[in-house]
């Protein structure tokens, strides 16, 4: 498998048959028993633990289905955290988070904790966190998965935006047929293997 800088590339297949696991791996998270994976030049496998937590805070912005986002803090405060983690000045940190939540369309959502807001206005949230340290890589694991139809649309948009205007390299995976519209090529996963592939957009 590879996939070039600034792809939008959507992954397929039945559950269990490994699309997860190949997040994982590419997101330095779960590490493979056997082969390479090569991100921008280094190989993952080479790194240790230390260095795998480094790539993943500088260069990987993670999406969930369920979100993941801290329940205690606000739409704000969970945005600004990956920028805590990394050590960026309360200017810096103040200047990035305002930019983000205007960016996912939360301005005016900011001061509100998980709780109280809706999936889709969690997921945008959970969007701006992953983008936070401005990661060259997006990685989605169903992010259209507990949304209502008109909501996923929605965030398919903004990562279309993400990918043409921000240039951010995007692996998605997903159930969802929309996202062979917004993807440039999408790729089938059965028991571990990859199939094959299909142009998309």
């Amino acid at each position: 498998m590879h996939v070039a800088e600034g792809e939008l590339v959507a992954v397929q297949g039945p559950s269990g048959c490994g699309k997860t696991t190949l997040l994982n791996l590419i997101g330095g998270i779960d590490r493979p028993t056997a082969g390479r994976i090569e991100v921008d030049g280094s190989n993952l496998v080479d790194f240790a633990d230390g260095d795998l937590v480094k790539y993943r805070l500088a260069k990987v912005g993670f999406i969930f289905q369920f979100f993941n986002l801290v329940p205690t803090l606000t739409a704000e405060e969970n945005v600004e955290l990956p920028l805590r983690l990394a050590g960026r000045s309360p200017s810096i940190r103040a200047k990035r988070r305002k930019e983000l939540l205007e960016l996912v369309g939360m301005t005016q959502r900011s001061s509100h904790r998980p709780d109280e807001l809706s999936g889709g206005e969690q997921q945008r949230v959970a969007i701006g966190v992953a983008l936070a340290n401005d990661p060259p890589l997006l990685l989605a694991d169903e992010p259209t998965g507990e949304l209502d139809t008109k909501t996923g649309q929605e965030v398919l948009d903004l990562f279309r935006r993400l990918n043409q205007e921000f240039k951010k390299t995007i692996v998605v995976v997903t159930h969802d047929a929309r996202v062979s519209h917004i993807a440039h090529r999408v790729l089938e996963i059965q028991d571990g293997k990859i199939l094959g592939e299909t142009a998309a957009a």
